[in-house]
């Protein structure tokens, strides 16, 4: 018999897979000079957050307690990304450039490690449960 935790486990290897395959794409098409740019860390960055929002989305189908992800973390993270973005049109200088997209990727890695504690702490409360 086909056990219950497969599905989910499927749809995560497969959500994972399509997002390496993304970010794959991103760096084999894209030439060497792009990745000095604040733009492609930022890019970048935004794929592994969408990885870690997908794989919350995923895990809270399954389970009682749902692990909420730091909104406002993510919402700075994309403000700073798009002023990054538009530093040129917004007449910023290089530096300014790149400390607001070293900015964005800081808050998307901190609401990802935050994500991912949280996912920590629940299963070793259901360890320590059982």
């Amino acid at each position: 018999m086909a056990d219950p935790q497969s599905k989910p486990r499927r749809l995560t290897v497969l959500a994972s897979g399509l997002l390496c395959g993304l970010l794959a794409l991103v760096v084999i098409f894209t030439n060497r000079n792009a990745f000095h740019s604040p733009v492609a860390v930022v890019v970048v960055a935004a794929i592994g957050s969408a990885a870690v929002l997908l794989q919350l989305r995923l895990r809270n189908r399954e389970q009682d307690k749902a692990v909420h992800p730091p909104v406002w973390l993510n919402f700075l993270g994309i403000a700073f990304g798009l002023t990054a973005l538009f530093g040129d049109w917004l007449k910023l200088n290089s530096e300014m450039t790149q400390l607001l997209a070293l900015v964005a990727v800081g808050s998307f890695g901190v609401s990802g490690a935050i994500i991912l504690h949280s996912f920590r702490k629940k299963a070793e409360e259901n360890t320590e449960g059982q």
